[in-house]
């Protein structure tokens, strides 16, 4: 089965939820046009991802400023429960095509903030949430951290979806829950454009002998509202190259990485290229060694299938 996959590498309206939205619908259409049937949009990409940001908070205080920060945040990330979602739901259904989303996500049973992946049907609809299960560094400040039921697997018309955001990449166990349910079309937004991120991916998919779509935002100090440049005085001005890239099952680079521009970056990809690459390696089959491992993730739910 062949089919055209597409990572879009842009910029949110940062801090601007409804003209972000937008500006999405835009992007989606028009790479629904010329042919995607899975489009992938990056980390945190609504409302977006606040790099550089403290949120004045340091071991032992927080300050008022970076409290209306945070709130400023909240009230601009996706509830789930929103209008903006089913929106998300038609937009996929009207462009017959499959949709990946980073975003915050906002609970409002709990007043807490998550760094999420939406995975949407054109057909089904919201077909689930990864929501990110240990965040980086200070983006602890920010993102709770959820369970094993966040470890969620999609076996869909398009092939098995499944993924991690960002850093949880570098998490072996994690990926190990992605393998265990055959994921096809592993796919992971991130907010790390370093060079040795492309490394990442094409092991991930040695790994994993799956495809493996990488996708990142390129952002630009002056792309923040002025209001909110004070905070990142200090970082430089391309603050987030990029760095997007698809990767085969054999670890061969088939688009990207796309760095220091915005764009998309797009394949074809063959789903007989992960049986053809199961030859000699299937890390949960014929390669791994059951009688000496064994792996339980906690909660973690069966594949779903659309």
């Amino acid at each position: 089965m062949k089919l055209k996959v597409c990572l879009i590498q842009d910029a949110p309206v940062f801090f601007d939820k409804e003209k972000t939205l937008q500006k999405l619908h835009l992007l989606v259409k028009k790479h629904a046009k010329l042919g995607a049937e899975l489009i992938v949009f990056p980390e945190s990409f609504v409302p977006g991802y606040p790099r550089g940001f403290d949120f004045g908070a340091m071991i032992g205080s927080r300050t008022n400023e970076g409290r209306a920060l945070y709130t400023e945040y909240y009230n601009k990330s996706i509830s789930l429960e929103s209008e903006d979602v089913k929106d998300l739901e038609a937009l996929a259904k009207s462009q017959n095509v499959y949709l990946v989303i980073g975003v915050t996500e906002r609970q409002e049973s709990n007043g807490s903030l998550y760094c999420s992946m939406l995975y949407l049907s054109p057909k089904a609809g919201l077909l689930g949430v990864h929501r990110k299960i240990k965040p980086t560094g200070t983006e602890r400040i920010i993102w709770a951290e959820d369970s094993g039921e966040s470890l969620v697997t999609f076996k869909t018309k398009i092939g098995k979806l499944g993924g991690l955001i960002c850093w949880e990449n570098y998490m072996p166990l994690a990926r190990l829950a992605m393998y265990q349910k055959g994921v096809e079309i592993y796919i992971a937004p991130t907010a790390d454009s370093r060079e040795e991120w492309t490394a990442t991916m094409k092991h991930i998919a040695l790994e994993g002998r799956c495809f493996v779509l990488g996708c990142n935002q390129y952002f630009t100090k002056s792309m923040y509202p002025k209001k909110h440049q004070h905070l990142v005085q200090k970082e430089p001005e391309n603050m987030c190259p990029g760095g997007s890239v698809i990767v085969s099952p054999l670890g061969k680079i088939l688009a990207g990485p796309l760095f220091n521009e915005a764009g998309a970056v797009t394949a074809e990809i063959d789903l007989e290229d992960i049986k053809h690459a199961k030859l000699d390696f299937d890390v949960v089959g014929h390669y791994s060694r059951q009688d000496i491992f064994q792996y339980n993730a906690v909660n973690q739910p069966e594949m779903k299938t659309e």
